[in-house]
């Protein structure tokens, strides 16, 4: 039997992070925890570590950094705080693969520390890659790094293209729920309150994921992603609406065949395929009944009323430090739209405007990302006031 994998799991409070470890749970020979992280939630962050007695945990709000080692006392468990630490811990020999599950821009530092360490990665964040794309592809080809997508669509495509390396992609397809507003115009999104938002129809994700679904905003940002995932222009990546949420994406190749993958919207299976990958571990997850679906159906997106997916398109399409821009300003928009201080069209506003108004940096080094994020942040807020 082959050693265990053992995982650095950063965020490991959030949706996808317990979901990654009910995926550990259930294949103890395969797969151990390594090290865990969260950002402020120190109490399941405790009762995790208990459960699945890590090597190290790492709470990012030092202000919470006693707490966590009062409560992880009785246990041989190092225990550290602070964002730099997060850089440092998937730094350790003892990591094998480290999962990006943190939220936004927080996930880029981490990730560059894992790539630089030459750690294979599991990519949850799809933030890293729409602020920085062309830096982590650089630094993976130089550290000869695996990136493996953990997001469902994406993950779809990196099973799509299993036996097809020498044969060009003429097209990704991107399939999306179209969210809790699906089939809407302009008007009767001018007063939708943040449960009405947070009502997704399909999937059970965190707030800001959730918000961007309705938005569309988190299909924009893999679209980005997707380019960078698997090297494609803008123009060889369609989105189309599908409901139902079985096929999770396609791929088009040069001859006109599609391959698609299908399944129950479960995001343990991805999670599970990019933890064990080469392998196919058996699990007891739901199977899809062809029967129990007599038909899928699709449609193209409206990008009048949901601006925010022709906007990352934009973005992509001019390159450099606009998609930076995007991210940054729509992370900012989302969190005053969850807290009461701004309009659901508001969000595709305040990105809009700051597209505009930020400086172009056609190549931006990693000091240009950090500033770009910075002053974007500075403006969303300005114009939000």
């Amino acid at each position: 039997m082959k050693p265990r994998k053992r995982i650095a799991l950063l965020g490991s409070t959030g949706s996808i992070g317990r979901q990654t470890l009910d995926v550990i749970a259930a294949n103890p020979d395969h797969l151990e925890v390594e090290v865990l992280t969260a950002q402020n939630n120190a109490a399941v962050l405790i009762e995790q570590a208990k459960r699945f007695k890590p090597n190290a945990v790492v709470i990012a709000n030092d202000k919470q950094y006693e707490f966590v080692k009062n409560g992880l006392s009785t246990e041989p468990i190092k225990v550290y705080a602070g964002m730099d630490a997060l850089s440092s811990v998937v730094k350790m020999d003892s990591v094998d693969l480290v999962v990006t599950a943190l939220v936004g821009y927080a996930g880029l530092k981490p990730t560059i520390s894992a790539v630089e360490s030459g750690k294979t990665i599991a990519l949850a964040n799809k933030e890293t890659l729409v602020v920085a794309g062309a830096l982590i592809n650089g630094l993976a080809r130089t550290h000869a790094v695996s990136i493996l997508p953990v997001d469902s669509e994406h993950s779809a495509i990196f099973q799509c293209l299993a036996g097809e390396r020498h044969n060009p992609i003429e097209k990704i397809i991107l399939t999306a729920s179209g969210g809790p507003f699906r089939g809407k115009k302009r008007a009767d999104l001018e007063k939708v309150t943040k449960v009405q938002a947070l009502r997704h129809p399909n999937w059970n994700m965190g707030a800001k994921i959730t918000v961007d679904s309705a938005t569309l905003m988190n299909k924009g940002l893999e679209v980005i992603e997707a380019r960078w995932l698997f090297g494609v222009s803008a123009s060889q990546v369609e989105v189309l609406v599908h409901p139902q949420s079985i096929i999770h994406s396609m791929v088009q190749f040069q001859d006109g065949s599609i391959k698609a993958q299908l399944g129950l919207p479960d995001m343990r299976l991805p999670i599970q395929y990019a933890l064990t990958y080469p392998a196919r571990l058996p699990n007891t997850f739901p199977r899809f009944d062809f029967a129990r679906y007599p038909s899928l159906s699709f449609e193209k997106p409206d990008l009048e009323t949901f601006r925010n997916l022709a906007l990352a398109f934009a973005a992509l399409e001019r390159g450099g430090n606009m998609p930076c821009v995007l991210n940054a300003a729509n992370e900012v928009a989302v969190e005053e739209f969850l807290n009461d201080r701004l309009t659901f069209l508001g969000i595709s506003k305040v990105v809009e405007q700051c597209l505009a108004k930020l400086d172009y940096v056609k190549e931006p080094n990693l000091e240009d990302y950090v500033e770009t994020d910075k002053l974007a942040r500075i403006r969303a807020k300005e114009l939000i006031g």
